[in-house]
């Protein structure tokens, strides 16, 4: 009987770590960096947590917070981010690591992209050669950034012409069509460094301070959601600003590159 009782423990122990479980929507560009696959198994081994991803957007991880579809959510768009919060969606922001947007492009580069002399110089030359430059399209925290940086370059990307595609997908895809068509593009540097098909492709600018791409985790509000699981969400919060999550981020690297760099305050 007490071999029995032993066994019955021992199902319901596992059904109940099993149990542990919570939704995060996450951004193309933080999956296809590849970091995600280092990151969560630590987290199921340290927590004893599945975290399921829905990857997204930024645009459509916001969307996804605010209809309490997730119990948090890790998105790069400061100023998307703050809406979020101030509409009631999340309880507070946290930010974790970053990283930078690079543009890349041609190795023959007839925009000159190569010696532009700052993000905004680079987009002009792009605009004024009228070579082919792909954009996510897609609501996204890199697409949200794109089209900032053609603001602030003096440019309206409304008003371009067949040179301009918005492709209206990932990270992932947008490269593979700028690789296909032999376009430009503009990447987060993770993701570009993780991209396996570059073809005739190279990284020709980087290093604007304008480009730095700061990643934030915020918990969505229960009181909005009574369901989310915000203990949850908040153990996962501490395992990501923890030392553990600091080592493995800042160890993370691809061919020698480091593709995020730890700055939560912890």
């Amino acid at each position: 009987m007490k071999t029995l009782w032993v066994a019955f423990a021992a199902v319901m122990w596992t059904v109940q770590v099993q149990a542990e479980e919570m939704k995060m929507a996450v951004t193309t560009s933080f999956h296809n960096s590849g970091l995600s696959d280092v990151l969560l198994p630590a987290i199921r081994d340290d927590l004893g947590l599945e975290v399921q991803l829905l990857v997204v957007g930024t645009g459509q991880a916001l969307r996804l917070g605010a209809a309490g579809d997730v119990d948090a959510i890790l998105v790069h768009s400061k100023t998307a981010e703050e809406k979020f919060l101030a509409e009631g969606n999340g309880t507070h922001r946290r930010e974790i690591m970053y990283n930078d947007f690079v543009f890349i492009g041609p190795k023959s580069d007839i925009a000159a992209v190569g010696i532009a002399t700052s993000a905004s110089d680079a987009l002009q030359k792009i605009a004024a050669s009228e070579q082919t430059f792909v954009s996510r399209g897609d609501d996204s925290g890199t697409h949200k950034k794109e089209l900032s940086l053609w603001r602030g370059a003096g440019l309206n990307a409304e008003t371009f012409g067949d040179w301009y595609r918005a492709v209206g997908a990932g990270m992932g895809a947008a490269l593979n069509t700028a690789a296909g068509m032999n376009a430009y593009v503009m990447s987060d540097r993770a993701s570009w460094l993780n991209f396996g098909n570059k073809g005739d492709l190279a990284l020709l600018y980087a290093g604007d301070p304008v480009l730095f791409n700061q990643y934030a985790y915020i918990p969505v509000n229960p009181e909005k959601h009574g369901h989310v699981q915000h203990d949850l969400a908040m153990q996962l919060e501490g395992w990501l600003v923890s030392d553990r999550a600091k080592e493995l981020i800042d160890g993370y690297q691809i061919n020698g590159e480091t593709l995020f760099v730890f700055n939560a305050v912890q």
